[in-house]
C-alpha cells in the first residue's frame, strides 16, 4: 500500500520531498504527488513513514 497527498491541505512546504527514501514524491501542477509504485511507506527502512512524520499539515495519509 502506498500513501497520498491531500492537495487541498498541503501547504507546499517540500520537507516530505526531501525526508522520503525512495525518492517517491515530486512536485507536479502545484502541489506534491506520492508514486504508488515507488512508495513502501518505509517498511523496512523505519518505524514511520517519514513524509507523514515531518508533514506541519498532516495531509500524508493512507491511499
Amino acid at each position: 500500500m502506498a500513501l497520498k497527498i491531500l492537495k487541498n491541505d498541503c501547504t507546499v512546504c517540500g520537507a516530505c520531498e526531501a525526508e522520503c527514501p525512495n525518492e517517491a514524491i515530486s512536485f507536479k501542477k502545484g502541489t506534491y504527488v506520492i508514486d504508488p509504485v515507488k512508495c513502501t511507506e518505509c517498511q523496512g527502512q523505519f518505524d514511520a513513514p517519514q513524509c507523514a512524520a515531518v508533514c506541519p499539515a498532516d495531509c500524508c495519509v493512507a491511499a
